[in-house]
């Protein structure tokens, strides 16, 4: 007869004594299993990072000359904060050559995942913050234009879907008090972000993005497609009155587009963008310059009869080129802008994508002969660092002796040139070996002067023994006074002049002197010939610690009382886990013995 017994010892003998063979089987087994799922696991990874990590990681531009700035040591888009201003500004990085960055102030609106606050943006020529707004929705095509001699701060703001826009244009003047704002004529539920440019007549050219019916059977798409049809007004901004609009899809086929259907155009919420406007401008005859983008095309449109009188560059090309096709040839372009002597300014993108074959983004300047149907390429402008520009961007001649800056547009930069392409300065405002993530971009950026004098009153707040002093968008400033309130003449509020500091960039610093004889003062804006432009508000010096406060009773039986509340509070939940701990192990606690059969004759226990 059988018993049992417990005993641990018993359960390991029994158990070491399996045989080796069947382990061994066991392990061949298993081993012959994992290989396979293995490989198919590492196949599977490796597709995976082929597919979706592989094309990601070549879209970094790290080279040997960046800086750590262009690192990203700074962050994607680097920003500076104030103290007595509430928000960021773009820290940007300045290399020069020769004569360095032209001196007037510099037009950007930075947006992206990595811009701090999205809206217009001064800076100066060392790269200071002069004014900032900052906007909720979207803004671009940031730029200063003259209306009636007046100089106004222009720009776009609202909603961007995809590569389009609905909102409004607006125009501010030297004191950032919104003087006009402009809509498209008709029921279009807003304008376009691309355009807002001012004529010399004070007219205004807009762009607008209108979904309508259209046939797509002879680019593969259905009989009953949608097209997004592009649209220019020319609008008088006093009156608001419409006094020309063109259609694209009245005089440039479907199938002239360089940009694929992909399942586009089946609805009204999907319409195919074939042609794609993002500039308009006005020659002296009164025609018009427009921009199609992916048509990779310039069309010259009569003032009167909206006829196409050219097409320069795409499959329409007109133009005979004399610079073996560099001057047709670009594509996905940006900011085509009439000069003088029939010659054309254009921001070639060269690419659409990131899939796009290896091709960089220039600045361009055209000669044209519009008579003999000629395009001869006068200048292009490349950036050191290969950019490739996949939307936006545009070109400006700064002077008459043909400087240039490029605005790069999805990449965070830009950059000026002498009239034959010799470097001069390059400011980046991002970090550029992450350009192609779009994390920081600009529209367009542009050069100018202005004069600012804002109605509000200077920021200033103290800290320590130190004062910081701003003024957002005044341009006269050049110096603060410290005035300290004499307090022998409360009731007329005298106060007396201390100190005058030289300003220092968009915020300035001053040491509080240590005898103010008050502790009341304020700080008065000077422009350049003395004169007092603004006061800031009666400041008060740092006073430490209210003795009052600390020696008041209530406050020290208040914390006293809060101290020992939370420490029993603490010391409560530690007893209370502690038990529960402690009953938890009574009721888990393994036993320690294994039930195995115990033979009657076998004295020993063994099995």
């Amino acid at each position: 007869m059988s018993s049992w017994t417990w005993t641990p010892a018993c359960f390991r003998r029994h158990f070491s004594r399996l045989p080796d063979s069947s382990l061994q089987s066991k392990s061949r087994s298993r081993s012959s299993c994992l290989i396979p799922t293995v490989a198919g696991v590492s196949v599977s990874l490796l597709y995976l990072f082929y597919v979706f990590a592989l094309p990601q990681l070549l879209r970094f531009r790290f080279r040997l000359d960046l800086s750590l700035y262009d690192l990203g040591f700074y962050g994607f888009g680097p920003s500076r904060s104030y103290v007595s201003f509430e928000y960021e500004s773009p820290m940007v990085d300045i290399t020069e050559w020769g004569s360095g960055c032209d001196l007037r102030y510099t037009f950007l609106a930075p947006r992206g995942d990595s811009v701090a606050h999205h809206g217009p943006v001064i800076l100066d020529a060392d790269g200071e913050l002069v004014w900032m707004k900052y906007n909720w929705d979207t803004t671009q095509d940031f730029k200063v234009q003259r209306y009636n001699g007046t100089d106004y701060l222009t720009y776009w703001e609202g909603t961007e879907v995809e590569s389009r826009g609905y909102g409004s244009w607006y125009m501010l003047d030297s004191t950032y008090t919104q003087k006009y704002q402009i809509s498209p004529v008709g029921n279009f539920g807003g304008g376009d972000l691309h355009e807002f440019h001012i004529t010399e007549l004070g007219t205004a050219l807009v762009t607008v993005y209108d979904p309508v019916p259209a046939d797509l059977t002879c680019i593969g798409g259905p009989e009953l497609g949608w097209i997004l049809d592009c649209i220019f007004q020319e609008i008088d901004i006093e009156t608001g009155e419409l006094l020309f609009e063109w259609r694209a899809s009245k005089h440039y086929p479907v199938n002239s587009t360089y940009e694929p259907l992909n399942g586009a155009g089946k609805d009204r919420n999907h319409a195919f963008d074939y042609f794609h406007i993002n500039s308009v401008d006005k020659d002296e005859q009164g025609n018009y310059l427009v921009s199609a983008r992916h048509l990779h095309a310039l069309g010259y449109i009569d003032h009167v009869t909206g006829d196409v009188l050219w097409t320069l560059g795409g499959e329409l090309n007109e133009f005979t080129d004399l610079s073996e096709g560099q001057a047709t040839d670009f594509a996905w372009q940006h900011d085509a802008r009439w000069h003088a002597n029939k010659t054309i300014t254009l921001f070639d993108n060269a690419a659409h994508s990131s899939s796009d074959p290896d091709r960089e983004s220039r600045g361009m300047v055209i000669q044209l002969d519009i008579s003999g149907r000629t395009a001869e390429l006068l200048a292009e402008y490349y950036h050191p660092q290969q950019m490739r520009a996949v939307s936006q961007g545009n070109v400006q001649i700064l002077d008459e002796s043909g400087r240039v800056l490029v605005g790069w547009g999805h990449s965070a930069a830009f950059t000026e040139y002498t009239a034959d392409g010799d470097l001069l300065c390059d400011v980046h405002f991002g970090a550029s070996a992450f350009f192609s993530f779009g994390r920081v971009v600009s529209y367009r950026a542009s050069k100018g002067t202005w004069v600012g004098r804002p109605h509000t009153i200077p920021d200033a707040a103290v800290m320590d023994d130190h004062v910081y002093v701003s003024w957002n968008g005044a341009t006269e400033v050049v110096a603060w006074r410290l005035e300290v309130w004499d307090t022998r003449a409360i009731e007329d509020s005298t106060f007396d002049v201390i100190a005058q500091f030289a300003k220092t960039g968009f915020e300035t610093e001053i040491e509080i002197p240590e005898e103010l004889g008050s502790p009341l003062f304020r700080l008065a804006a000077l422009d350049a010939e003395g004169n007092v432009l603004r006061y800031t508000e009666v400041l008060q010096t740092d006073q430490g610690a209210d003795v009052d406060e600390l020696l008041d009773l209530h406050n020290w039986i208040v914390a006293a009382a809060f101290i020992v509340g939370l420490g029993g509070l603490l010391l409560g939940l530690y007893r209370c886990c502690g038990c529960c701990r402690i009953l938890s192990r009574r009721r888990r606690r393994p036993n320690e013995y294994q039930l195995v059969a115990f033979g009657d004759n076998d004295e020993n226990g063994s099995v």
